[in-house]
């Protein structure tokens, strides 16, 4: 038997593609983030960074795309992505839903990040991600990534991101 399934990144450029975004967003981050941050926060960094309006302002206004990760046509995940001012190119997200990981996907979604990367001159790709967060710390590090410093970043509501900012070029 063949496998007939599809896997594409499309680019979102409608409110009605970044409504499934929210949605989906809300969702992963409910879904992984219990071990790490309280319900309360996941709450306020869902709204404060992945609801609709937050992300049509870091489009609008920031320069941010976003891309939905389309298995068999629905959405399974998703990532982020914006050229900075020094040159530099940011990784905002990169989320899967648990049953699409361990499928070799993020790898395919991070060879996309580095392409885009490429394509907007940029030599140097960078996130940040909690301290506490083993799973994706491994997945980046198997991405060639590495630690380039740590950080705290107060996000409001008494909240504060401890975060590794990893880095690698391209």
């Amino acid at each position: 038997m063949q496998n007939t399934a599809t896997l594409s990144f499309d680019e979102i450029t409608d409110d009605r593609m970044l409504a499934t975004l929210a949605e989906l967003a809300n969702e992963i981050w409910h879904e992984f983030f219990p071990d790490l941050l309280s319900d309360e926060q996941i709450d306020y960094m869902v709204e404060k960074f992945q609801s609709f309006e937050a992300m049509k302002k870091q489009i609008s206004d920031e320069g941010y795309i976003y891309f939905l990760v389309m298995y068999n046509n629905e959405p399974k995940g998703y990532f982020g992505v914006c050229k900075k001012a020094d040159g530099s190119f940011f990784l905002s997200k990169l989320y899967l839903k648990k049953e699409m990981r361990g499928k070799g996907i993020s790898s395919l979604m991070f060879k996309q990040v580095k392409r885009l990367a490429k394509e907007a001159g940029c030599e140097l790709i960078w996130l940040t991600v909690n301290k506490g967060n083993a799973h994706a710390i491994n997945v980046y590090k198997k991405f060639g990534m590495r630690i380039i410093r740590e950080e705290q970043t107060d996000i409001g509501n008494g909240f504060i991101m401890d975060d590794y900012v990893f880095g690698c070029m391209i």
